[in-house]
């Protein structure tokens, strides 16, 4: 996999273990992933430098795995744009139509899905 391939941006990242963000940012790692959290006050989780916002983010970035509400996302779309992920994964309670819907108008993929499951079928 080229570096392009192995960035995953985990957006609402949670130092707290038991958290499916913080799962995911874990269960990334053990699968080779370069993960680069986004937490607007924590600067560490799981041992990885986080970044406040997307803004912050250096691509390449493959894909953007959204653990935040739509209300926290809603605007995040020109970030997302700037980085041109392949794709955004919507995890359950991160839906944002609106959201989908700028991304998908400018040629990213939107997939509602669970970050975790699909590292665990081997379908990420």
């Amino acid at each position: 996999m080229s570096e392009a391939t192995k960035t995953v941006v985990v957006v609402g990242a949670s130092p707290k273990r038991e958290r499916y963000s913080n799962r995911a940012v874990r269960l990334l790692l053990e699968h080779g992933y370069r993960v680069v959290p986004v937490h607007p006050v924590q600067r560490e989780i799981e041992g990885l430098r986080a970044v406040a916002d997307l803004t912050q983010v250096e691509p390449p970035v493959h894909t953007v795995t959204m653990y935040v509400a739509c209300e926290k996302s809603r605007q995040s779309g020109p970030a997302i744009i700037a980085l041109q992920p392949a794709r955004v994964i919507f995890n359950p309670g991160a839906e944002c139509p609106e959201l989908e819907q700028e991304l998908a108008d400018h040629g990213i993929l939107c997939v509602r899905a669970c970050t975790l499951l699909l590292l665990r079928c081997g379908e990420f």
